[in-house]
């Protein structure tokens, strides 16, 4: 007589959901992943924006954004505190720079 084997099959199974489940993820960084560095990219030109136009005003803030793949979005001055809107790609990032203590 032979003993039944009801787990036959199980381990394909496990072995499928666990392919299916990494080509999921793979698939999430790659929708994800580009945003999240646009993002950062966005970020890092409205930082450089900023400083940039403690001492150059608008034009240094949109050459700095423009040389950091973005588009100066607004622009504005209140005291010594600057305040500049950047797009990378549908990514907006908003900074602060001030030119005094």
């Amino acid at each position: 007589m032979h003993a039944r084997n009801d787990d036959r099959g199980q381990a394909v199974a496990l072995l499928l959901a666990v392919v299916v489940m990494a080509a999921l993820g793979l698939v999430a960084v790659g929708l994800f992943g580009e945003r999240i560095v646009d993002r950062g990219r966005a970020q890092t030109a409205a930082d450089a924006a900023a400083l940039a136009a403690t001492i150059g005003g608008y034009s240094a803030a949109a050459r700095l954004a423009a040389d950091n793949g973005a588009q100066l979005v607004s622009f504005s001055e209140a005291g010594d505190t600057v305040t500049v809107v950047v797009d990378v790609d549908g990514e907006r990032a908003t900074a602060r720079a001030t030119d005094g203590p």
